[in-house]
């Protein structure tokens, strides 16, 4: 089975343009379920049947995943399934009287303007060189900061850039978002001069030079973003976890926050559908309520 495990991923990678982070995911949750298998007697792709998904919806269940994470893992199943189907490798789908969970929808994680402003100024590389002149990725860290709440990219898009993605002379960025669609996102001037200042530093600044490098000169991995991204929150002496996701949601919460169109806002976060940028106007209470306090007559004492 993990043979054509290997092969499904390829598929996906080639054809439907799966992003890192997917291929990732899907090479770890499909060798899980494939293991799980090999454990309850299901040797072959044939012998994957109703009974086993069954089975493996349970035993993930009591494992105390969240919600979301179950249906992540049997989402991977499914598509390996239907890669089957489609190659005439199996003829019976055994998703077919299956019930799924649905998706749980949770209010996302941001920091107010006040934080953001917060771990900014104790990340700045006049700060860290004064207190460590010897550390070398001063420039670095305060550029992956500055770019991922300027621009709300995903840390995966942040680690596929090319110094060649930058356009200084516009400022924007070209991005290659989920399923590897292009798109381009704007980057405001604290951003263009933390970018600037940082590949100032660089040796190597081609265009097809990775944008963001680490200590041995190779491309920054996803891991390597959250764990700076944790230190600097660590220098602003922040109480609760940061994740690099935060400050995707943080820019979008804080640009419908001060007037931005839902739809461009859509746009910048590579969103496919309008529905999934209207959560982040469940998080806009504070503007709503500063609206409604200018502009309804009973709200003023």
């Amino acid at each position: 089975m993990k043979n054509l495990i290997e092969k499904f991923l390829l598929y996906g990678k080639t054809q439907l343009a799966f992003s890192r982070h997917t291929e990732k995911s899907y090479l770890y949750d499909l060798n899980e379920f494939a293991d799980f298998c090999g454990r309850n007697g299901a040797l072959s792709e044939k012998d994957i049947t109703s009974v086993v998904i069954r089975k493996y919806l349970s035993d993930i269940s009591l494992k105390k995943f969240s919600r979301n994470t179950v249906i992540r893992k049997l989402s991977a199943v499914r598509s390996f399934i239907n890669y089957l189907i489609e190659n005439n490798i199996i003829t019976q789908n055994p998703f077919d009287f299956i019930t799924t969970p649905k998706k749980q929808h949770t209010l996302p994680s941001f920091l107010t303007e006040e934080e953001v402003r917060k771990l900014i100024e104790a990340n700045t590389p006049d700060k860290i060189l004064s207190k460590d002149p010897e550390y070398p990725f001063a420039f670095r860290d305060y550029a992956i900061l500055m770019l991922l709440y300027s621009s709300g990219l995903r840390r995966s898009e942040l680690v596929g850039l090319n110094i060649g993605d930058v356009d200084f002379f516009s400022g924007f960025v070209r991005v290659y978002g989920k399923g590897r669609k292009e798109r381009t996102v704007p980057f405001g001037d604290h951003a263009f001069k933390a970018l600037k200042d940082y590949i100032d530093t660089r040796t190597d600044t081609s265009p097809s030079s990775p944008l963001f490098l680490n200590k041995n000169g190779k491309r920054l991995s996803d891991t390597a973003v959250f764990l700076i991204l944790k230190k600097l929150a660590r220098r602003a002496k922040f109480t609760r976890k940061i994740k690099p996701h935060m400050l995707r949601h943080s820019f979008a919460t804080h640009l419908l926050n001060n007037g931005c169109d839902i739809r461009g806002v859509s746009e910048m976060l590579g969103h496919s559908s309008l529905a999934t940028t209207q959560i982040y106007t469940h998080v806009s209470i504070e503007k709503l309520k500063e609206v409604y306090n200018k502009a309804h007559p009973l709200a003023k004492k």
